[in-house]
């Protein structure tokens, strides 16, 4: 797909949505049959809405992409609760402000997340407390991709990755001034949103503006925030919490105000184009834990994009695109009743890549680039000045990766090759803290040296089309990381999380090795696939509790970085059934994973299996839909963990009426979530917040949007 032509698709799709409602839905099922529509017409269709050469239908590496409608009804105010819901995909929970997605039993660095398909620049793989640094209300799809695919964005992507595209850098010239605007109210947390969006031209000069409010204050729940009730005393390791507050109604720091604008200016040629935008993002949110706290995070962001079409003989694209972000979030306690500042985080981060992408030779499509990434991350006690919890570091990477996809008749194959330089190089100065652990001496405190990893990942698959509209896919991905610079020099209270964590400085390369075979009906009225895997780690790193407590950190739990052979199972299904027209049908959904230490035990913080039915009915100018997940109880813990974490049923429905008034299609909307008002606790929330905040209780939203 050309530059001029991909970049219309993706224009249709964002304010298209709004001027037909016979063409459009919202959830899963209906999107799914618009996107194979569109590809089977044209068997070569590549979606490149980043550049990516995947195929939107690829059993290969399982990829969803949420866009149009389905993006509009499942949007939240972060990114795990957007796509918390998706196949494989589940989320943590802290309060309304920071969600990050947990992708097949796994989250963190192993969950990559970009924006416009280079690396939001934040601090969110380091805990759970930290939220992402990319809004997602003006997001104009988000693409889930693993296998080959992620290989091409980075390593250790053992779990998948997560690229939230915005195109503030337009790739063509708008016929017309276009835009989209959108307000609503939520009643379980007083929620007021905002948000609009427009693109025009001057002359060969395309221009992008977006901006967006959202304030939620404290939200309510149902019961009581204690998990059990309020004589409910849960000891967590290290941490008995016997004076912890209960509360029902409102539940203290839960809130999140946001706002963002973006803006985007490029210049269009016959052949090329070139595009800078800016970004300026702040997020202020409760930490709901037994302590209490709030965090205030901003970032200034920066991005350059160049890409040149059939730049020379057998080369399709030639691409360049770099990203500066600086980052920074304060996190505040509480002391006397008043949120007082005690750390300052910040990350600044410099990303470029190069992409080369060569036309088809022996059936073979692909690309072939470098990348490279420089990020410096600290943090600081405001009050003494001195490092926080981690020192400051510096991690480099320089990567040369390989992509290939080719088709020869009923089959398909595809080939990654990612190799990655890493190097963590922290402030070999600083001066540890001492955190009188008990029992037993202190931990020992990690080395201030400096380490260097090469990383090798790789993946090969196969496709077998054998009948029409039935195919069956095996893949095979070994994906390296290096270890994080939290996991190898942290050393320092957490109070999120309610742990003292120590970094382990003699940690070696994680390797994954993912075994996966995939089934797929993808043509008439009733569709469906399963896709079963086998994760196999080398030294995977994780968070193991000592049995200490360390007597300066409130009696926090010892928590190390250490590491062990492990291996996470789970398989994915689902059965989609269009009727009539294009926005009515129904989907049943069901998804599990467990992962367990070859040695025995379970690996912490793993999503419980779910069940669900989704359905959607279009009649005219109305759209109504619903949706019920059952979530198992989740008792197969690691041996630190308390719990288990309760089961729930979740029902979700809404209502939409669109009317087109001149050049303007009004829509009216109303979603109701959480119906049943059921206690909702992930258990890949860590147990400091998990047990003492659950989600939003019953709630009801109501908004207008516009486009034109």
């Amino acid at each position: 797909m050309n530059i001029h032509s991909r970049s219309l698709l993706a224009k249709r799709n964002a304010f298209g949505l709004l001027k037909s409602v016979g063409l459009t839905t919202t959830f899963t099922v209906s999107f799914s049959v618009i996107a194979y529509a569109q590809s089977s017409a044209n068997p070569n269709l590549q979606i490149e809405a980043t550049g990516s050469q995947e195929s939107n239908l690829s059993i290969l590496t399982p990829t969803k992409i949420l866009q149009g409608n389905e993006l509009l009804d499942k949007l939240g105010t972060t990114l795990g609760a957007t796509i918390g819901n998706e196949l494989g995909v589940s989320q943590t929970g802290y309060g309304l402000g920071a969600s990050r997605p947990v992708m097949r039993g796994l989250d963190g660095p192993r969950v990559q997340i970009l924006q416009n398909g280079l690396s939001v620049g934040d601090v969110s793989a380091i805990s759970a407390d930290h939220a992402v640094a990319s809004p997602v209300t003006n997001a104009r799809q988000i693409e889930i991709l693993r296998g080959a695919a992620a290989l091409k964005y980075g390593s250790g992507s053992s779990g998948g990755l997560v690229n939230i595209v915005n195109d503030r850098i337009l790739t063509n010239l708008p016929e017309q001034a276009t835009g989209a605007v959108n307000t609503s109210y939520d009643t379980v947390s007083n929620g007021r949103a905002a948000s609009g969006v427009i693109e025009g031209s001057v002359g060969s000069v395309a221009v992008h503006v977006d901006t967006a409010i959202n304030n939620n204050q404290n939200y309510r729940i149902p019961g009581n925030s204690i998990q059990g009730g309020p004589n409910q005393v849960w000891n967590i390791p290290g941490h008995p919490f016997e004076e912890a507050q209960n509360y029902t109604g409102k539940l203290p720091n839960s809130f999140n105000n946001q706002n963002n604008l973006g803006a985007g200016v490029s210049y269009i040629g016959k052949s090329s184009y070139t595009g800078i935008s800016v970004e300026r993002m702040n997020n202020n949110y409760g930490i709901p834990t037994v302590e209490g706290g709030m965090i205030a995070q901003s970032q200034n962001r920066y991005d350059f994009q160049h890409q040149t079409r059939d730049p020379f003989e057998g080369f399709s694209s030639l691409k360049f695109s770099a990203a500066n972000s600086n980052y920074n979030h304060t996190e505040f306690g509480i002391v006397d009743g008043a949120y007082t500042p005690a750390a300052l985080w910040k990350n600044i981060s410099n990303e470029f890549r190069l992409d080369l992408a060569h036309k088809s030779f022996m059936g073979w499509k692909g690309n072939f680039g470098a990348q490279v990434t420089r990020s410096s991350v600290e943090a600081t006690e405001i009050e003494t000045g001195n490092y926080a919890i981690l020192p400051s570091t510096k991690t480099n990477s320089n990567a040369l990766f390989w992509i290939e996809e080719g088709r020869w008749g009923a089959l398909q194959g595809n080939l990654g090759l990612r190799y990655d330089a890493v190097s963590q190089n922290p402030n070999q100065v600083s001066e540890f803290q001492n955190p009188v652990a008990e029992p037993g001496p202190n931990p020992a405190t990690p080395n201030l040296e400096n380490r260097n990893f090469n990383l090798l990942s790789y993946s090969a698959g196969g496709l077998w089309n054998f009948a029409k509209g039935y195919g069956t896919g095996l893949s095979y991905t070994v994906s390296q990381r290096a270890p994080s610079a939290a996991e190898l020099y942290s050393y320092g209270i957490h109070e999120a999380t309610a742990t003292f964590a120590v970094g382990n400085s003699n940690l070696s390369k994680e390797t994954s090795h993912n075994l996966e075979l995939n089934l797929q009906k993808t043509m008439g009225k009733a569709r469906g696939k399963v896709n079963v895997y086998l994760n196999k780690f080398n030294n995977y790193i994780y968070g193991f509790y000592t049995g200490q407590t360390a007597e300066a950190a409130e009696e926090f739990s010892v928590v190390q970085s250490q590491q062990a052979a492990a291996t996470i199972k789970g398989a994915e299904a689902e059965l989609t059934y269009n009727w009539g027209n294009v926005g009515s049908g129904a989907r049943l959904f069901a998804d599990a994973s467990q992962g367990t230490f070859d040695a025995g035990g379970n690996l912490p913080l793993q999503p419980a299996p779910r069940v669900g039915l989704q359905l959607a009915q279009q009649k005219d100018k109305w759209l109504a839909n619903a949706s019920y997940t059952y979530s198992f109880e989740q008792n197969r813990l690691a041996s630190w963990e308390v719990g288990p974490t309760p089961s729930y049923n979740l029902l979700n429905a809404g209502l939409s009426y669109t009317e087109k008034v001149n050049r303007v299609s009004w829509t009216a909307y109303l979603n109701l979530r959480n119906l049943l008002n059921e206690q909702i606790r992930f258990a890949t929330t860590p147990m400091a917040v998990r047990l003492y905040a659950p989600q939003p209780g019953r709630s009801m939203m109501v908004g207008v949007r516009a486009a034109f």
